[in-house]
């Protein structure tokens, strides 16, 4: 499917909200009309390939458009702030060349494809504020370069145990967004061979135990995010002597009494924008 052909059939399947700033039948401008909003465009040789689609905020309703993954040349797909609903289709593991991808507040709903892992240049996936269920693929521990997982709010199952199961996963993870499911089971004590983590949202979910010791060697551990949860136990002193350790949050839990937090609690206010980068 040409990539004409391809923006066309995303274009019919979008609506009257994009198609108004859609003119003309060319995507990325025929010298009279300018690209169309949201598409960029760049040359290969004698072609000119869409490198990156952002529709984002204007209340696209219905299914993924599927026509996006003939679009093999994409390297950046935002589509956050929509309406959009229903699964996402495996066949977005097409997009070899993805580094970012935001799916994040739309109405999605199924289990996170696995494919998502077949998408070896992937640096930043947001998939928060959705319907998604089940487990998260421990499959996403195999890409190379992802340096930001957000999965938070939505109604996900299963432990991070299964999450980090695959030996040397995650190697370059500095954010970790887990909040708000129903994630349950303790933070393994192999949480800290992801050495590059700086924030770890664990906020309202179902977890248990106690916070292992070894969490507190994550070097550059920044924000951790402890609360609404059914940890247990006391958290060891080397939390408070972590030099990048800037806030941990722990209420709402069972901890002994006598344990403290670090820094001072304030709803955390990171939007979508802090990390579209």
């Amino acid at each position: 499917m040409t990539v004409v052909k391809a923006l066309n059939e995303i274009k019919a399947s979008l609506g009257w909200r994009v198609v108004y700033a859609w003119v003309g039948d060319d995507p990325c401008g025929d010298g009279d009309l300018p690209p169309w909003s949201g598409v960029t465009c760049s040359t290969q040789g004698d072609y000119r390939v869409v490198t990156e689609l952002e529709v984002y905020a204007v209340s696209i309703v219905g299914p993924f458009p599927t026509a996006v993954t003939n679009l093999l040349d994409l390297t950046r797909l935002n589509v956050r702030w929509n309406k959009l609903q229903d699964v996402i289709p495996p066949e977005i593991g097409e997009l070899k060349q993805l580094t970012h991808l935001y799916l994040s507040f739309n109405n999605f709903k199924g289990e996170i494809p696995k494919e998502l892992a077949n998408l070896p240049e992937l640096r930043y996936l947001h998939l928060h504020e959705n319907h998604f269920i089940g487990r998260i693929p421990p499959e996403l521990g195999s890409l190379q370069y992802l340096r930001h997982l957000d999965v938070g709010n939505n109604r996900l199952v299963g432990t991070i145990r299964e999450l980090i199961r695959i030996e040397g996963c995650f190697p370059v993870l500095r954010n970790l967004y887990l909040n708000n499911n129903y994630l349950t089971g303790g933070i393994p004590a192999q949480l800290a061979n992801l050495t590059n983590l700086e924030i770890l949202y664990l906020s309202y979910n179902k977890m248990t135990g106690v916070i292992p010791y070894s969490i507190a060697h994550i070097p550059k551990l920044t924000y951790l995010y402890l609360d609404h949860n059914q940890f247990s136990g006391r958290i060891p002193d080397a939390f408070y002597k972590h030099p990048f350790l800037k806030e941990m949050y722990i209420e709402e839990n069972t901890f002994r009494p006598g344990v403290k937090p670090i820094g001072l609690h304030k709803v955390l206010e990171l939007s979508d924008a802090d990390f579209l980068v």
